[in-house]
């Protein structure tokens, strides 16, 4: 469900990229209180009136029962992205945004023990919040963060990172690789790739006593660092990702090649309702039941917020590329609606479970 927010502010991170904090009335205050990690889908009708939606991590530290909630999201510039120019070039505080309840699928919720992230870019968002919570909330617990930026410059929440440095001095461990431009110390710069990361993280720390990995950035850094890690032994079950952005020679087209049937029938349940509708030729599910539901969710419609994630009931479908479920959420039934597309003439999805 959206809620029109007040922009509270809106501060300046670098050349390319903004923070925007959103006033949280106190009747919304338990819809938005948010688990590190969880990110925000914004709403906005273009001149042409046409919607679109886009989603943004929250940066802030998750706030105590007894305190409101901090909404704070971090938006980097994308060449051509209408929601991120718009951010950066007139939002303005007193604005007011539609903005859907947390959600998301990559969490720290705050426990003991040994956490660490290679993040590239903006993908310090959810991090610093990870971070910070858990910091702030488990005296025993250590994190390690290692960023890839491309410069000094170009680098998201610098103080706010240098912050938890200072306040964390013997359980927070900072690593930072600068792809162009060298540092005056610490790590020559270059790009965090695959053999790069299998030879490093070894020196940074105990690979094997990390209790979670979390990944977050473009596409081929999480692609590399996984490999990376799953060559050092690590359990798949202690590495957790979230990607940024995917470019569009990575995914995998062949859903909508062959093998679909000539006529299939979509039955969902959303919001305890059920329709059933005729699947139109190399639409995907997700738009199909837009034709009908307005409200069914999604965000980025490319496989990678997750936020379209529904339960298969029965049928077969075949994703064109899934980013966002875990490999136990596929094994347990749950598909992306937005890259799905029939396989049987029949299919059913819940996307209340």
């Amino acid at each position: 469900m959206f809620h029109p927010l007040r922009v509270s502010e809106v501060e300046r991170l670098t050349d390319d990229s903004v923070a925007v904090t959103f006033a949280v009335p106190h009747e919304l205050r338990e819809a938005f209180r948010h688990t590190p990690g969880q990110h925000l889908t914004m709403r906005r009708a273009t001149a042409g009136g046409e919607e679109i939606r886009r989603t943004y991590s929250i940066c802030a530290p998750a706030a105590p029962a007894d305190a409101d909630p901090v909404l704070r999201v971090g938006i980097r510039l994308v060449d051509g992205g209408e929601f991120s120019t718009y951010a950066l070039k007139e939002l303005a505080v007193g604005d007011t945004v539609d903005v859907m309840e947390p959600m998301g699928r990559f969490l720290l919720a705050p426990r003991q023990g040994y956490f660490a992230a290679v993040v590239g870019g903006s993908g310090i968002t959810p991090v610093l919040s990870m971070a910070a919570t858990l910091l702030a909330r488990e005296p025993e617990a250590r994190f390690c963060l290692i960023r890839s930026d491309r410069t000094a410059a170009s680098t998201m929440f610098l103080d706010e990172v240098a912050d938890l440095k200072d306040r964390y001095p013997g359980r927070f461990q900072l690593v930072t690789v600068l792809s162009r431009e060298e540092q005056q110390a610490g790590l020559p710069s270059g790009r965090l790739d695959q053999e790069r990361l299998t030879e490093l993280l070894p020196a940074l720390l105990p690979v094997g006593d990390v209790d979670g990995w979390y990944l977050c950035g473009p596409f081929g850094l999480v692609l590399g660092a996984e490999r990376a890690l799953r060559g050092l032994g690590v359990d798949r079950g202690r590495i957790h990702q979230e990607i940024f952005h995917v470019d569009d020679g990575s995914s995998a087209t062949a859903a909508r090649a062959g093998g679909a049937p000539s006529h299939a029938t979509l039955t969902a349940k959303l919001d305890g309702r059920s329709g059933t509708w005729p699947v139109e030729k190399d639409e995907s599910l997700l738009e199909t039941v837009l034709r009908a539901r307005s409200d069914a969710p999604y965000a980025c419609k490319g496989g990678v917020c997750g936020t379209c994630r529904a339960f298969l009931v029965s049928g077969e479908v075949r994703m064109d590329r899934n980013y966002a479920l875990e490999p136990e959420e596929t094994g347990a039934g749950y598909v992306l609606a937005c890259q799905s597309h029939p396989v049987t003439p029949d299919v059913e999805l819940d996307f209340d479970r």
